[in-house]
Order: structure tokens, then sequence, then C-alpha cells
């Protein structure tokens, strides 16, 4: 069963036991001794040192003994943590979110306890805990910089990555995210990443198989924050996931016994699973598959195989006919789709310009993608409006700080219009008599669709307007005389 989380203050606090269905949070952390508070208190905390370093013991205590056990008895390790001791190392969790206490923690040296701990239990529910007490000292400059440089701490929470336990998956890579977020460190943790393609492997198992919702966002966090900083390293976990045929004829690799799984897959499984659930985490995945468009070799890591391919254009199309910005939706729903829109309209564009020739991608089968990128324009025109009534109307200070944001969130939108015009210009143009009469049969095209779209495409892409309406001429003569009428720069030239 899943640990529960809550976070707090760029920490994460336990609120449950794992055999546990109850939500009650752990007690507070206890005081410090009423005798001598002075001495006893950590920092400007009312946490006592004298019982922090007696629970630090006792934990060193229990592993010692569980694994003397092991090798005494009959060779079973416990893998339960007894309820007293996990009491009082939760509370050492929800410390750890004080950065008085992480520091005290750093003076104690309790990562290197901690990474002690991580190594010898085989109890999940410790390894959790420990982890998640890293995670939250990572918050904090002085014990990130000395947790991230500690090398053999670094490659134990790297190997932690192909545990099979969830809540320890979860904050191993909340652990990740932190120092990846953090400019003084990242480097450090990309150059680590970088020489250990397991990581890379024991992603895509994770992004392929897990049902977690909360695991799967976090996990496509860290590898959104990866190929975002370093772009050798996608590069180099692209071509580790190329299928085999389009493989290196030698690959110097730490783990080749087996094939590695191909990464695109492995997302699209990830994002799959987050479509309904988790609008936020979807975000995440089309973005990473955005990036991976920023490179030849990710194009190719998408289009190559044409079964993968396939896939990936019928989940992208999916979303952009079915799900994002529908006719029924309120315009003002682009703002929370805007940046979700903009990467699943550029992969597609990227796609349709790359691999025309598959049959997946050919014009007839995609006619209802018109519409919905129409669909797009038209409620941007409706935003565009509301952003001016709303401006006309700012006349106080307040509503000039509000102007602002309107302004930075206009900025989002020209990128989603800049992508989508750009894509329906290269529809159109390829569109024959016989598409179109399709698509005006299916009411996926018409005059208020189309003059929305030309508004949009002019000037910049005048070309393909004027392709697309002489071809019209053929299919509806009457429509684009209507269409000219609107737009007199097109008569001359149709």
């Amino acid at each position: 069963m899943d640990g529960k989380c809550i976070e707090d203050s760029g920490g994460i606090s336990p609120v449950r036991h794992r055999n546990s269905f109850e939500m009650d949070r752990n007690p507070s952390p206890p005081p410090s001794d009423d005798e001598d508070p002075a001495e006893d208190s950590i920092g400007n905390t009312i946490y006592s040192k004298h019982w922090l370093f007696n629970t630090l013991t006792k934990l060193i205590e229990v592993v010692t003994c569980a694994n003397n056990k092991h090798d005494t008895q009959d060779g079973t390790m416990q893998t339960d943590l007894d309820e007293e001791m996990e009491n009082e190392i939760c509370k050492v969790w929800d410390m750890s979110m004080d950065e008085d206490v992480t520091l005290f923690l750093q003076e104690f040296n309790a990562p290197e306890i901690l990474l002690g701990v991580i190594a010898k239990s085989k109890c999940q529910r410790l390894t959790e805990i420990c982890v998640g007490i890293l995670g939250n000292m990572v918050c904090f400059p002085v014990s990130s910089s000395s947790i991230s440089n500690n090398e053999d701490l670094g490659e134990v929470l790297l190997l932690l990555l192909c545990d099979s336990d969830p809540p320890t998956l979860l904050e191993t890579c909340r652990l990740l995210l932190t120092c990846l977020s953090q400019v003084e460190v990242a480097n450090t943790w990309v150059e680590r990443i970088r020489k250990r393609p397991s990581v890379c492997d024991n992603i895509c198992f994770i992004m392929s198989s897990s049902t977690n919702v909360e695991l799967l966002v976090k996990v496509g966090e860290v590898v959104d924050k990866l190929f975002d900083l370093d772009e050798e390293l996608m590069l180099n976990w692209i071509k580790r996931c190329l299928a085999p045929q389009e493989q290196p004829a030698s690959v110097d690799s730490e783990d080749d016994q087996s094939p590695a799984m191909e990464f695109v897959p492995c997302l699209l499984e990830a994002a799959k699973q987050l479509r309904s659930d988790n609008p936020e985490g979807l975000d995440v995945y089309m973005h990473i598959l955005q990036l991976l468009t920023t490179v030849d070799e990710g194009v190719q890591a998408i289009v190559q195989s044409s079964e993968v391919g396939r896939e990936t254009w019928s989940l992208l199309s999916d979303l952009t006919c079915n799900d994002l910005c529908q006719a029924d939706d309120p315009p003002l729903i682009l703002q929370e789709q805007k940046t979700v829109l903009s990467s699943v309209l550029a992969v597609m564009s990227v796609m349709f310009s790359s691999q025309i020739d598959q049959e997946y991608m050919k014009i007839e089968t995609n006619i209802p993608l018109i519409s919905s990128l129409v669909q797009i324009l038209e409620h941007m025109e409706a935003c565009q409006k509301m952003t001016v009534e709303v401006l006309e109307l700012s006349k106080t200070e307040e509503t000039n700080n509000e102007k602002s944001v309107i302004y930075e969130e206009d900025f989002h939108l020209k990128i989603l219009k800049d992508i989508c015009v750009e894509f329906l210009s290269n529809i159109l143009i390829l569109l024959t008599k016989e598409n179109i009469l399709e698509a005006l049969k299916h009411g996926h095209l018409s005059e208020r669709k189309l003059s929305c779209a030309i508004q949009n495409l002019l000037p910049l892409y005048y070309t393909a307007v004027v392709s697309f309406v002489t071809v019209l001429h053929e299919a509806d003569q009457k429509l684009a005389k209507a269409l000219e009428i609107n737009c007199p720069s097109l008569r001359d030239h149709t």
C-alpha cells in the first residue's frame, strides 16, 4: 500500500502507516527537556537534541540487530518496522522540515547514518522514511550541497530507482527533483545520472508499468528537468533506447546484457495513465515529448517505427479532437490548457512534416483535426476579446498589477497560436477537392471556421491560403467567393 504524503514548506511529512487505512497524522515532535531547554533545544526550536540523538542511536541498533539475526539464524530478514520505532523515526521526518533541525542533523552526520540504514535495511517502510528525511534536508542549501557531493550516498539513491516499492520510489524522485531544481548542485546530479545508464532503464520501467499517479507525475517531472538541463543526456537516453536494429555497432554501457526499453512507448504509457486522472501530469509528459522533437534523434525515436509513430499520433490526435479545447468548453479553458496544447500540437506538427507518407497521417484520415485547430483559434479570439475588455476596465493600481499577469498569459497564448497556425497551414495546403468536400459535408469546415482560419493565417501564410482557396473554388465556388469578399487581397491571386 502506498504511503501518502503532505507537502509543507518545501518538505514532506508522513501522515499514516502503510498497514493502516486511517489518515491520522503522526504526533507532534517531542519538545525539549523542561529542565534545561536552552542547552537541549535545537536552534530556535523546542525540539530536543537529546531525544534526536537517542532516536538515531536506536535506529542504528535496530538495523544492526536485524542484520545480526539475519546472519546467525535462518537467513530471513525482518521486513516490518516496529510500531514504536516507526513512530519515533516519523517524528524525525516531521522535524526535518525545519532548517535548524536539518542543520543539526547535518552536524550529527545524519546523512551517513541514514546511508548506512538504507544500505542495510530490508524494511521498505524504513527505507522510505530515511529517504524522506534526506529529501527534506536537501530543501536547504547547506545540507543539499553536502548530500549531493556525497558520492556513496548519491550512488545508493540512484540504485533505489530499481526498487519495487512505490513510496520509496516517490521519495527518491522527490529528492532528485529538489536537487535538480537547485543551480548549485544540479550539474552534480546530471553528471552522476549520465554515468549510470541504468537510471534510464529504471525510469522507463516505472513509466511503462506503474499505475501510481503520484509516482508517475514525479518521475515525469524528474525526466522533464533532466532533459531541460542537459541535451547531451537526453541524446544519450534516446540513442540507448533506439530499436535494436538502429543501435550503433558498439555501445559502451555498464549493463548491456539486456536490451533497453524504448523510451517513447514508455512515455506514452505513462501519459495514458495520467490522461484522465492528472491533467498537470499529462502536461509534463507532453512537454517531454516536445523536448524530444527539438533534436533529429528525438524525432526519429518517435517516427522511425510505424507502430510507435502510429501510437504517438493516435494519442495526440485523440487528445486534440476529443479531450482538449472542445466546442462546448468555455473559451477560458485555453488558459488552463495552453501549455499542454502547445506541446501536443508542436509534436504533431513536426511529425506531420517529417513523415507525411505514413498511413496514419494521411489527410483523409485526419480531416477532423482541421476543425479542432480552428476551434482553438476561435476560443483564442474570444479570450483576446475578454482580455481587451478587462484592460479597458483597469484603472486602479491593483488592476494594473492584474494587467501584467494577463499580458504574461497572452504571451503563452501567442506561442500556442504560432504553433497552431503553422500546423494548420501545412494541412490546408495539401487538401484536395475531395478532402474539402468531405470536410464540408461533415461540418469540419464552414464559412465561419474558414474565415477565422484565414484571418489568423494571414499575412504570414499567404501562399498556403491562396493555394487552399484556389482548390476551394473547385469544390465550392460560392464559399470561395464569400471568403474573398471578406479578404479582398485574395481576389487577384485565386
